[in-house]
């Protein structure tokens, strides 16, 4: 069955419309957004205060009409807080869940890295399995189901960094960067008299959402681009700078990822320059480098941007 293209470029151009109310000068930020909510993967936005990390994914969540949560990720906050916990009714003489801000269908970890390991671990079940475990008692999430978490990089005091497998799980990591000149302007105009988040009306719901994934699932992937996304994730585990190269989990993510943009560009099959667009946004936070590599100042990014040079590009 052929993925619908053109249904979803209009769709997904309704949702960037929406956004961009909001955000200003940040297209290709909200096409990765846009491709990660398709993929059915998560999001990891990383950046310094004030950029509008928080106000992105707050659009996305007004722009469709997703039931959605936040949780303030601190020092203090328990897994239970998370996932949910068991509490003991007197009057029916048996326990009952209460389930946590997981919850929902969108949820929001603002500043994931300021809450202690042990709290960070109670998300691995969730983004993987798209299930909470309490007492033994699986209990699955609503659909669709994704993960915005926000962190600051530059800040260390009391935070935790994330541990690798809890990095393997998004797929997708973001950086929104500053606004240009004129781009500050037209953000200082914008939230000049009200908040542009309060104009946001819903533009799709949560059956819209799971069409778009079942549209991306159908995008056809030849053999050959497989074997170029399989190379380019070895390739990373080879490269002499690093000590840890992407997992298999991001060979696959990047599978969806691209299949995900080439239906945003009209596409209904995945071409080479879509895994190329968003290989770095895909393998860059599951990259980790030796030690004298970051020494001499060699990023994750470089990696992937030297991989992605030398190896072979398939002609379809």
């Amino acid at each position: 069955m052929k993925a619908n293209a053109a249904g979803f470029k209009q769709l997904s151009a309704q949702i960037e419309d929406s956004l961009n109310q909001v955000m200003i000068g940040k297209g290709p930020v909200i096409e990765q957004l846009l491709i990660a909510l398709a993929a059915g993967g998560h999001v990891l936005i990383e950046d310094v205060p004030g950029i509008g990390k928080t106000t992105l994914v707050s659009s996305l969540a007004k722009s469709l009409s997703l039931t959605f949560k936040r949780i303030q990720f601190t020092p203090d906050l328990m897994p239970s807080d998370v996932t949910g916990f068991n509490l003991f009714n007197r009057k029916t003489n048996e326990f009952e869940f209460q389930p946590g801000a997981v919850m929902s269908q969108m949820v929001l970890a603002d500043e994931i890295n300021r809450t202690s390991p042990k709290t960070q671990s109670a998300l691995l079940e969730v983004m993987q399995e798209g299930q909470v475990t309490v007492d033994g008692v699986t209990y699955r999430l609503p659909q669709p189901f994704m993960v915005l978490a926000t962190q600051n990089p530059i800040e260390h005091l009391g935070t935790y960094p994330l541990p690798e497998a809890q990095l393997d799980r998004f797929m997708l990591k973001i950086n929104l960067g500053y606004p240009n000149l004129d781009e500050e302007v037209q953000i200082l105009r914008l939230y000049d008299e009200v908040d542009p988040l309060d104009r946001l009306r819903p533009v799709a719901g949560a059956q819209e959402v799971i069409w778009m994934r079942e549209q991306a699932r159908m995008v056809h992937c030849s053999d050959s681009v497989r074997y170029y996304i399989a190379s380019l994730t070895a390739a990373t585990r080879q490269h002499p700078a690093v000590k840890l190269g992407a997992s298999p989990r991001a060979s696959r993510m990047l599978m969806q990822a691209a299949k995900a943009r080439a239906l945003l560009r009209g596409r209904a099959f995945v071409r080479p320059d879509d895994v190329q667009m968003i290989a770095s946004s895909v393998f860059s936070h599951r990259i980790t480098m030796r030690p004298e590599s970051r020494l001499k100042n060699i990023r994750a990014e470089d990696v992937v941007r030297e991989v992605l040079e030398r190896t072979p590009v398939p002609e379809s």
